[in-house]
């Protein structure tokens, strides 16, 4: 009950530009659900507003990671956009193979990050932190090149990180997190269902 509480007290402490923010998020995820290539302008203005509220709130790889999405919502509305005039903008699956050494990679690499902003900087929490950043990078790339298991990605990266704003007390976005991992579920059901129509096969082979 006292998380409700505070939850409901979050959203009415929050700041007309940060609710802004949560719907522009929300839209993003449903048009990208359906592979509507206005997604990515929606990704643009939320991570715009929330890149300056993380860095406000000491999570300096959060700021850094939606700074990061800024560009990447550049970079997949061309993909996306190019994909379409070319005919060749369909979901891809990755093999398990190619997965676990993304995996492996982002993690080494997430440690690291980890080290570097708990010795030199004022960073909260900062292998958490560091590990949802690393990981989010790479998802988002997934996205932009339509590769399926993205979503399987994103289903952990958003329980995780519902765990890191409830320690910060970001109650709203952790309500916002929750609705991100039920919907990443019904992207990954949806984006499959696809992929089988237009490929006529299974997933790729392991």
């Amino acid at each position: 009950m006292e998380l409700i509480y505070e939850t409901l007290a979050g959203f009415t402490a929050m700041s007309g530009w940060e609710y802004l923010a949560v719907v522009l998020s929300m839209l993003y995820l449903l048009l990208a659900i359906k592979e509507n290539i206005w997604c990515w302008p929606a990704a643009f203005f939320s991570t715009f507003i929330y890149t300056i509220m993380y860095w406000n709130g000491a999570l300096l790889m959060e700021s850094f990671l939606h700074f990061y999405y800024l560009a990447m919502a550049f970079v997949g509305w061309w993909m996306w956009r190019s994909g379409n005039k070319n005919e060749d903008s369909k979901i891809v699956s990755w093999s398990l193979h190619r997965h676990v050494v993304i995996i492996v990679v982002t993690a080494c690499i997430a440690v690291i990050m980890g080290y570097i902003t708990d010795t030199y900087t004022h960073a909260d929490l900062p292998y958490l932190d560091s590990m949802t950043t690393c990981f989010a990078i790479v998802t988002t790339y997934l996205v932009a090149k339509k590769v399926l298991e993205n979503w399987l990605y994103w289903i952990l990266i958003d329980a995780t990180s519902m765990y890191l704003y409830y320690l910060k007390g970001y109650y709203p976005t952790l309500a916002l997190y929750i609705f991100y991992t039920v919907m990443a579920c019904w992207g990954y059901k949806k984006w499959y269902e696809e992929y089988t129509k237009k490929e006529g096969k299974p997933l790729a082979e392991l």
